[in-house]
């Protein structure tokens, strides 16, 4: 069916098989961000101070090759497409990555952490800023594009829960737990869903062929794109709640290990947190189509200012009173990946609108810059003030009231300020939905009037080649002797 804007919905096997390459960027991303830092810095003795710092390191490289992924992906030709041929050379990036730094080869020093999570950025960003701004061009709908990321994050998300309720049956059931132990499960399913969900993926989506390599320059199109209002408001404000995030996701097992006492026991802690995020991820699209994308997100990100202080509240034994607290903050975190990328897309028609290219990866690339940013600066803060706090990580350790309550002040305060932020940046967003709709209307209006002028000059260069065609002269054939009869 063929709704009034021209626009044909994409079947639900095509949104599926879309959605299942998100399930290793979602299965790895967390435990990248908590696991591997924590298991690094305090397992393997590399210090606070020197991990946060290679962090950072590996995630400004990381942000400079989002912009030249993304346009060299815009203007790639093959007959394969233009995002499906980056896809697949990530493939084997990522997981030469992945075995180098989920199963090292002892020992290991600064140098070495730096290398292979520079080699795992470089395959992340080759397989996600295609892959994101793919999606962007799957459909034209409001609405349908909040459908199309609810789908993927969601599949994410459900990957991501598996990921994490393995090694809690492993700890519960065989008592196979710890930092190590994570690390050594969740890889393995990495290297297993990278090929498999990319492969699914390239093999069952098509990329429409009406998308054409766009023609301005890269530094003109950066200074395009940053007059784009709406764009800079929601890059901004999305970087602001990232950082928040960021923060929780990097102090939350120095939280669980120093301050409850449950360093086994973290692995369930995000098993709820993403458990909730999947139960909330339908709920926020439903509302989404009802009230509209902004307001929406701006009630999620209410939620961390009214929940995350109580962790301030929890000492020594209190583990599972962590769990309904980060229930009601994951309930609200899946809609901030969910909604604001759908928003990103309608602001990315605002761009085609403007300049008339489609222009998605570059637009996601700088977007995927502004999150590793948020995901470099928001660790190393966060690891800088530990250390400044004069916090201990090493197993064991006989930390002061004062670095103790340093840490549940960043771990437990540190996101709602930043989501309080957010609120404040994000508040008068312009697009909605009806102006959406005049959007996507002039942008149809701009390629049927191409598609004409393209017509009509294919029409004169063919009547100019038929008039200058001098075909040679055919000799007549003799006609019956009629003295013959």
């Amino acid at each position: 069916m063929v709704e009034e804007t021209g626009h044909r919905p994409l079947s639900r096997r095509t949104i599926v098989f879309y959605g299942l390459s998100e399930m290793p960027l979602q299965v790895a991303s967390v435990v990248v961000s908590a696991y591997l830092l924590n298991y690094y810095a305090t397992d393997l003795g590399l210090g606070l101070a020197a991990m946060g710092f290679v962090w950072l390191l590996a995630r400004i490289f990381d942000g400079v090759t989002d912009p030249l992924i993304g346009y060299l992906s815009d203007i790639t030709r093959t007959r394969w497409g233009r995002r499906r041929i980056w896809m697949v050379a990530s493939v084997p990036v990522m997981m030469l990555a992945v075995w180098k730094l989920f199963f090292p080869q002892l020992p290991v020093d600064e140098t070495y952490f730096l290398i292979w999570m520079l080699m795992l950025w470089l395959g992340w960003t080759m397989l996600l800023i295609p892959y994101y701004a793919w999606a962007a061009e799957l459909s034209t709908d409001y609405n349908e594009r909040s459908v199309i990321v609810g789908w993927r994050v969601w599949l994410g998300m459900a990957a991501n829960v598996s990921s994490k309720a393995l090694p809690v049956l492993a700890l519960l059931v065989f008592g196979f737990g710890g930092t190590r132990e994570v690390l050594l499960m969740v890889g393995a399913m990495t290297l297993v869903l990278v090929p498999l969900t990319v492969g699914l993926t390239v093999a069952n989506v098509p990329e429409l062929p009406e998308f054409q390599p766009t023609t301005i320059p890269f530094w003109r199109g950066l200074k395009v794109m940053w007059r784009n209002g709406p764009f800079r408001r929601l890059i901004v404000a999305f970087f602001i709640s990232y950082m928040g995030t960021t923060v929780a996701t990097a102090t939350v097992l120095f939280y669980i290990r120093s301050v409850v006492g449950e360093e086994k026991l973290g692995i369930v802690f995000l098993l709820a947190f993403y458990l909730a995020c999947l139960v909330g991820i339908p709920f926020w699209v439903w509302l989404s189509k009802r009230i509209g994308k902004h307001k929406t997100w701006i009630a999620c990100l209410m939620i961390y200012p009214c929940t995350s202080p109580f962790y301030l509240l929890l000492g020594e034994g209190d583990f599972w009173w962590m769990i309904p607290i980060t229930m009601a903050t994951g309930f609200g975190a899946g809609s901030n990946q969910v909604l604001a990328s759908s928003m990103k897309a309608d602001v990315i028609d605002l761009d085609t609108m403007m300049t008339g290219q489609n222009r998605a990866a570059l637009f996601f690339s700088v977007w995927a810059m502004a999150t590793k940013l948020a995901l470099s600066i928001g660790p190393w803060l966060a690891l800088t003030l530990l250390a400044w706090l004069a916090f201990d990580p090493a197993p064991g350790a006989a930390n002061s009231d004062t670095s103790l309550w340093g840490l549940k002040l960043v771990f437990a305060l540190g996101p709602p300020v930043f989501m309080i932020v957010t609120i404040i940046v994000a508040w008068r967003y312009p697009i909605t939905e009806e102006r959406h709709r005049r959007m996507r209307a002039a942008i149809e209006r701009r390629n049927a009037r191409r598609t004409e002028r393209e017509r009509v000059a294919e029409a004169v260069r063919a009547t100019a080649e038929w008039a200058t065609y001098s075909p040679a002269p055919v000799p007549l054939r003799p006609g019956p002797d009629p003295a013959r009869g």
